[in-house]
């Protein structure tokens, strides 16, 4: 993993520093384990769930986080069926979340957690360095203190973490940049697009022939 970080470094002309858990340590317990790069000055961060795709929307998200002056911020995606969920109830007229409500019977809300969080480095103090989930253990006390609140996600969201559904995701993203930059995608006019929503990074090379989509994304070096 190392090497495939340093390889990004080097592409991208930045510095990513990681740390390595030795034993899993839930979704909170990582960022205890984090603690001396993320609570080294009082700038806010990102967390994010590797397994969820969106059009990651950073810098309202950044903005919508420092206008409120709470401890967190939940990005939340809207759902047609919540029953399957674990419902983000807020606090009426407010983005204040009040509870949450795991697989509710009853209609209290269609708001879901999208994975993608920005925190206070405070939050820090209320995780110790073992296996911890933040849904759990850590967002109802911010919830109890009125601390945390939700961010709503305009848009497509997937959850990814299986082969099939990374395919699909792959898909809705691609779809996703075509009406937002679609300056980034191969033009329908190369011989090798074949459907559109093409993705080709600079460093691979089309072959005589090759016909490629639609909705394909083809890595460096290839």
């Amino acid at each position: 993993m190392a090497a495939v970080l340093k390889k990004y470094e080097d592409e991208f002309g930045i510095t990513i520093t990681f740390s390595v858990e030795e034993e899993p340590l839930g979704t909170a317990g990582p960022l205890a384990l984090a603690r001396s790069v993320l609570g080294k000055d009082d700038s806010p961060f990102f967390v994010l769930n590797a397994d969820v795709t969106c059009e990651y929307p950073f810098e309202n998200m950044r903005d919508f986080h420092l206008a409120h002056g709470g401890e967190g911020t939940i990005l939340a995606t809207k759902v047609e069926e919540p029953s399957k969920y674990g419902v983000i109830v807020m606090r009426q007229g407010t983005t204040q979340i009040d509870r949450f409500v795991e697989k509710p019977v009853e209609f209290v809300g269609n708001r879901i957690n999208a994975g993608i969080y920005m925190f206070n480095p405070s939050i820090l103090d209320r995780i110790e360095l073992r296996p911890t989930s933040i849904e759990k253990e850590i967002f109802p006390q911010m919830a109890s203190d009125s601390q945390l609140h939700t961010f709503d996600l305009e848009g497509f969201w997937m959850d990814i973490g299986q082969p099939k559904d990374f395919l699909t995701g792959t898909c809705l993203y691609l779809s996703s940049l075509a009406k937002r930059s679609p300056e980034l995608l191969a033009p329908a006019t190369e011989a090798y697009v074949c459907g559109g929503n093409v993705l080709v990074h600079p460093t691979a090379k089309i072959g005589e022939g090759c016909k490629i989509g639609p909705n394909v994304t083809i890595g460096p070096n290839v």
